[in-house]
């Protein structure tokens, strides 16, 4: 990059040169092949946790239930606003 000091602006400039990803093709195909294989793991981990979330709702939604039924009612709970 070259700069003009009275003015302070680009000259010129060259762009760097990139290096390539890959070597060639069969290492980017294999690269495609591990991506691959890694996304459909991911996926399947995904299906399987939310297969599970139901019975986790429904265990968690019995937990509440109960503990609802352990602790009593008290009714309206006393405000400031209440006792003046």
């Amino acid at each position: 990059m070259k700069i003009d000091a009275a003015t302070r602006g680009i000259i010129a400039h060259t762009a760097p040169v990139k290096p390539k990803t890959f070597n060639d093709m069969e290492e980017a195909a294999r690269a495609m092949k591990e991506q691959d294989s890694r996304r459909d793991s991911i996926f399947r981990q995904s299906m399987e946790a939310q297969k599970h979330a139901s019975e986790l709702l429904e265990k968690k939604f019995q937990e509440a239930v109960k503990k609802a039924k352990e602790t009593p009612d008290t009714g309206r709970p006393i405000r400031d606003f209440d006792l003046d």
